[in-house]
């Protein structure tokens, strides 16, 4: 198992968890593969690793390693 850092929020994932597993967990949402809601809702989530914004599209590629820092960004309508 590994521990990884979401939101300040510290969570245990699979040794080879991937973005889109990290995502779910800590979501509570079932994800598809790509990383959109099995349901077929909307996630509106962005996600930041060490400051950078990671695209959707790489997430299923890409793997958390131990002590990974990670932000979930919500977005939010507004004016």
């Amino acid at each position: 198992m590994a521990t990884v850092t979401v939101n300040d929020r510290q969570l245990e994932v699979a040794d080879d968890a991937t973005l889109v597993d990290v995502v779910a967990l800590a979501t509570g949402r079932s994800l598809t593969p790509d990383g959109r809601p099995s349901d077929g809702g909307r996630l509106g989530i962005a996600i930041s690793l060490d400051g950078t914004v990671v695209p959707r599209a790489s997430w299923s590629q890409r793997r958390v390693i131990d002590g990974v820092a990670l932000e979930l960004v919500t977005a939010v309508q507004g004016g």
